[in-house]
């Protein structure tokens, strides 16, 4: 059965103090995990949950104008295991236990009018739907043996999210027009790929049963992975290499990892399943997250080529990698891998341009070393380089202390609400402040909850040492650069991650109490709503300006990459931690390697949609119609700030499928344009220099500009060239007025018309970039951007102008 999505604002502040005590929560139970739904009310408890039925409300119901029963509405009473009816009670002895349960539990004053019991639940939760006045609602809620209670509201179906938040559709748009990138190939180069028993990865009855004719890959079988059986028209390349690896570490312990295209991580599955993997119902880890997975591109193929293995990704095998990639014929090459980039023409940089030059598009992730400046990984200007960002999916697991504070963290633990209040004590005094294995006093920490605080070890890796010291449950503090970010851990016994301001909160609370106690209760996964805004930046997503080219901004773009679910390894845990041993179909992880296989499967599904695209014009088109606005209308923020991001951190703009189909008109550059670049990194280039005219980064002929000053009233010019690519052959684009300029510039752009027509459809403009005040005015850097509009197509290219100390030289690279 598909979650249920509902469009519900969940508070920005739900972190803060006392705040959850006028806020209600709904749960709507999908197999083991409830889906929450957040409202704002002015009188319900802490937290509370509901339930959706499966079944239609009953015929005389149909129609019912809900507040005609004497101001009653249909709340979802979500009852604390302990008073529900046996598991496995008929429907009727359930129905009769929870219409007693409320009788008792209302006094005399406000039995009246009775309450209507709807429906029981006890499969997607324990509780029930019944008709209720506000008051009853209220008394309910307040009682301990209710976990939750909230009024119903409009629901409707939705996906693992995903492709629902990026508005992808089999039916229309960027899906529908290209066929779903049927005959695309996409490498993804990683972990490799677990295919058995992955539905994800399962031949596809509407594929043809062969690979695309221009595909010239294959399979190749190792230690545990049979090619015969495992590849088909869905997977129909797997390759390893790891020469590199073992030329670095010496012979690979085969013992621990299998020496042949077999995923024993989990990465690799994960990407390649997001990028295109078969759609499969009732996906879900651990009860999260339940719904419809599928990739990006749903059916494209996927060629693995395994260059990461326990010691690293070497880059020896990842060149080699993506020469095979290339001799196969591969349509995207997706790399969810690198390292901090501080030279620009390394070995991959030349390998991926080979790709480019072979109409391959290359997307890369933009590496995970947030939040501070100049973190990029795979800055060349031929690679289309992702920043990750969140959804409007949580995952919600809420402490509730002593003295009635409650704070949001977020979980992925299996478990049903704590009911109970226990000790809480700070790791510091138990030996280990970040709960590191072994370190932990078990005499001050068996049954009681642990705070530790936030990083030196993983944060599941602190759960595992509270466990071994006997404690109960772990409430781990994010970083203070973390900002509003935590992530969403599979916790082997009840835990949350809360935010850094958050956890000083429950510092002072246990610092300042003779006897603390708390408890935590998890409820599911939460969908919808416009509180907190989505998208927005993750904290780890890296970011400019690029080190070895600042003229050249990056990252590109940004797309889904926060607590994504996919397909997994069934060799490695949830956790991936030795002393985890489930195993599971699907995880849920985060980081800018889940957006790159995002945007991969768009180009995939671009490329087949725009055959006589170069990766440029791809590159353009994906940017140029990127959206800089949250769900509430606001500007994209920063979870590491809570401020507006801006190009440094999210590029052009959050990734928009649909609207880069019809982008109007395209930013181009080729093979000769990329020597000539690289032909001004003198020291680095592999091409003959001498008969050729170098450029810098910012000439290159990109959408997006990034400039630097030195004084007042410096002047930079640059210069660009259009495709139209839009229906309208005549078409006549000018350029917007100056509200979307940077602070402190003044840009002189000409012609400030594009006449286009049959003859003519490329066209040239220069844009001078004037600094109006003088260094020191600005502490960072200002942005803006600058718009071409037909009427029909906004084509937006977003600028960075940096300010550096007042004594630094003018430079354009």
């Amino acid at each position: 059965m598909q979650c249920l999505r509902l469009s519900i604002d969940l508070h920005t502040q739900l972190s803060k103090p006392s705040l959850i005590a006028n806020t209600s929560l709904m749960i709507i139970t999908m197999g083991k995990q409830p889906v929450i739904i957040v409202l704002l009310s002015c009188c319900l408890l802490a937290v509370a949950a509901a339930a959706a039925a499966a079944a239609a409300a009953p015929s005389s119901a149909a129609g019912h104008d809900e507040e005609a029963d004497e101001g009653m509405s249909t709340y979802i009473v979500h009852v604390m295991p302990a008073h529900a009816p046996l598991r496995g009670a008929r429907v009727r002895l359930a129905r009769t236990h929870y219409s007693s349960f409320v009788r008792e539990l209302l006094p005399p004053h406000i039995a009246r009018p009775a309450p209507r019991l709807l429906y029981s639940y006890a499969h997607a939760m324990t509780g029930f739907a019944a008709r209720l006045t506000a008051q009853q609602a209220a008394h309910l809620a307040a009682q301990p043996s209710i976990a939750a209670v909230v009024r119903g509201t409009v629901y409707k179906l939705h996906t693992t999210l995903s492709s629902t938040f990026l508005h992808l559709s089999p039916s229309s748009g960027l899906q529908a027009e290209s066929n779903g990138a049927t005959d695309a190939v996409i490498a993804v180069l990683d972990t490799g790929i677990y295919p058995k028993d992955r539905a994800s990865f399962a031949p596809l009855p509407s594929l043809p049963p062969t690979p695309p004719p221009t595909f010239r890959g294959g399979c190749v079988s190792g230690p545990n992975f049979d090619a015969r059986v495992y590849c088909n028209n869905k997977l129909v390349g797997a390759k390893m290499f790891y020469r590199g690896y073992e030329f670095a570490k010496g012979p690979m312990n085969e013992t621990v990892e299998s020496k042949s295209p077999l995923d024993t991580d989990g990465h690799g599955t994960h990407c390649a399943s997001i990028a295109a993997g078969s759609p499969v119902p009732d996906a879900n880890l651990l009860g999260f997250a339940t719904g419809v997975a599928k990739g990006t591109a749903p059916a494209a193929r996927i060629a693995v080529y395994k260059v990461c293995w326990k010691g690293g990704c070497f880059t020896a095998d990842i060149v080699a990698a993506i020469d095979a990639a290339i001799a196969d014929g591969v349509d995207v090459i997706s790399m969810s891998l690198g390292a901090v980039q501080k030279t620009l023409l390394d070995p991959e940089a030349i390998a991926s341009f080979n790709a480019a030059r072979q109409g391959i598009v290359v997307v890369a992730a933009a590496g995970n070393d947030g939040p501070g400046g100049s973190t990029l990984s795979n800055v060349p200007p031929w690679m289309l380089t992702v920043g990750s960002s969140s959804m409007n999916r949580q995952f919600p697991a809420i402490v509730v202390l002593g003295d009635g504070q409650t704070f949001v963290g977020s979980s992925l633990y299996p478990g049903d609400p704590h009911s109970f209040m226990k000790s809480l004590i700070l790791a510091d005094s138990a030996g280990s402040a970040y709960c590191e294995i072994g370190k932990l006093d078990a005499s001050k920490v068996a049954g009681k909850i642990v705070l530790c605080r936030g990083g030196k070890v993983g944060s599941a890796d602190k759960g595992v040492a509270v466990d071994k010291a006997g404690g109960s449950g772990v409430i781990i503090v994010g970083q203070e650069h973390d900002g509003e970010y935590v992530r969403a851990i599979a916790h082997l016994i009840p835990g949350t991650i809360v935010p850094f301001a958050a956890g000083k909160e429950i510092i002072g609370y246990v610092g300042s109490t003779p006897y603390p106690v708390c408890k935590i209760l998890f409820f599911g996964t939460l969908v919808g709503g416009s509180s907190p805004p989505a998208p927005r930046i993750a904290t780890t997503s890296s970011r400019g300006p690029s080190i070895p080219a600042p003229g050249i901004l990056k990252p590109d773009l940004i797309a889904p990459g926060v607590n994504i679910l996919a397909a997994w390894s069934g060799v490695s845990s949830p956790t991936k931690l030795a002393a985890d041993t489930r195993r599971v179909e699907f995880n849920i992880i985060s980081g800018t390697s889940m957006a790159c296989p995002h945007v991969s499967g768009i180009a995939a599904l671009l490329k087949k949609a725009r055959p006589s695209w170069s990766p440029a014009m791809i590159m353009s088109a994906l940017m140029t119609t990127a959206y800089g606005t949250d769900n509430a209308g606001d500007e994209i923020g920063d979870m590491a700030t809570g401020k507006a991001a801006g190009p440094f951190e999210l590029g052009a703009g959050h990734v928009d499928p649909n609207s880069a189909l019809d982008p109007g008109l395209v930013y181009d550059a080729g093979e000769d344009d990329y020597i000539d670049f690289m032909c001004s990194i003198k020291a680095s280039s592999p091409y003959n220099c001498s008969t050729r005219v170098s450029i810098t980064g910012a000439e290159l002929n990109r959408p997006s500009f990034s400039v630097k000053f030195k004084a007042y009233g410096e002047n930079i010019t640059l210069q660009r060239t259009v495709r139209n690519v839009g229906s309208n052959v005549d078409a006549v684009y000018t350029v917007g007025k100056r509200t979307g300029f940077p602070p402190g510039t003044r840009l002189i752009i000409s012609p400030g018309k594009l006449v286009f027509d049959a003859e003519h459809q490329t066209r040239t403009y220069t844009i001078v970039f004037q600094s109006t005040l003088p260094p020191g005015n600005f502490t960072e850097y200002t942005h803006g951007s600058i718009v071409w509009s037909d009427g029909v197509h906004n084509v937006r290219s977003p600028i960075a102008v940096t300010w550096p100390f007042p004594t630094a030289a003018l430079s354009v690279m």
